[in-house]
């Protein structure tokens, strides 16, 4: 009898589903960055309405917002105060540029709403506002505290049964405050496996580059020497953001810090890495360079 050869099939079959999966791959990492984009196309829009916005550490922000919201984040814009729903708090929170744009395009709210941003009669005030706005989890502004706020809604959840995950966005510049290491402190001495803290770390703050202002050293070991598990990535790769999510989701008895390397004022040539973009209105003519630039890179 002969036995028929199966190994060159079995192999053949085992690189077309490598290939297949590949393939899904790309085409996810694809979708989110096309969100990314599409929140700061977005939010330039936003901003041009309103003649008024952050765009500098927004546009910073955009990849980590659409990996949250359009992948990883248990919500339902349907129903937004679902208590079993994953929590985010904008704790820099002046970055609603990005915010705003992502909860639109997530559908809690319709996009022509977004044109009432910053106006006297609009709901979509500068920073984070949860009392008006559907999916914001706090209101926050004032820096430092919305750290603070995660941090107990993390605990919280811990003591109910509730199996949510508490995000929260912090800025560079931020973490000067004393209060976030204060708040790091409490999570990390209590184990919160439940709060993924993500530092927006594009060393550029209001009035200079981090480094000049405050220079803050060695955040990685600071972090984890305040108990923190912690992991530095690029933070405008959807899939180094995506890993380090699951990777954090995958540690236990260890609250999470990530560190996500970004570029103030990402996909702008004129405003990348630049302090003055931190909240200054472009001018017509800087709309329409940084609009084509945006459509350029989409």
């Amino acid at each position: 009898m002969t036995v028929p050869h199966t190994d060159g099939r079995k192999s053949k079959n085992k690189r077309q589903s490598a290939e297949g999966e590949d393939a899904m791959e790309t085409q996810r990492q694809k979708y989110l960055e096309d969100k990314a984009w599409k929140i700061r196309k977005t939010g330039l829009e936003m901003v041009k309405e309103a003649r008024s916005g952050h765009i500098g550490g927004a546009f910073s922000l955009a990849e980590i917002m659409a990996v949250l919201y359009f992948e990883k984040m248990k919500i339902d814009p349907e129903n937004p105060q679902w208590a079993e729903r994953d929590r985010l708090v904008l704790s820099k929170g002046h970055a609603t540029v990005a915010l705003y744009p992502t909860l639109a395009l997530r559908g809690f709210f319709p996009a022509k709403r977004l044109k009432t941003f910053r106006k006297i009669d609009g709901s979509l005030s500068g920073h984070a506002e949860m009392r008006n706005v559907e999916g914001v989890d706090m209101s926050t502004g004032s820096l430092g505290q919305g750290f603070s706020a995660a941090v107990g809604m993390a605990r919280a959840a811990k003591m109910t049964g509730n199996g949510c995950t508490v995000y929260a966005i912090l800025g560079d510049g931020e973490i000067q405050e004393g209060q976030i290491w204060e708040a790091m402190m409490y999570a990390g001495a209590h184990g919160l496996d439940n709060l993924v803290a993500i530092l927006d770390c594009n060393k550029v703050q209001l009035d200079g580059t981090v480094k000049e202002v405050l220079d803050t050293g060695d955040l990685k070991a600071k972090f984890e020497s305040f108990g923190m598990h912690t992991q530095r990535i690029d933070g405008h790769s959807v899939r180094e953001i995506a890993q380090a999510i699951d990777a954090a989701k995958e540690t236990r008895q260890k609250a999470h810090m990530i560190i996500a390397d970004t570029i103030k004022g990402k996909g702008v040539s004129f405003m990348e890495g630049k302090n003055q973009w931190h909240g200054k209105t472009p001018s017509d003519e800087e709309f329409e360079q940084a609009f084509a630039e945006l459509e350029a890179r989409s």
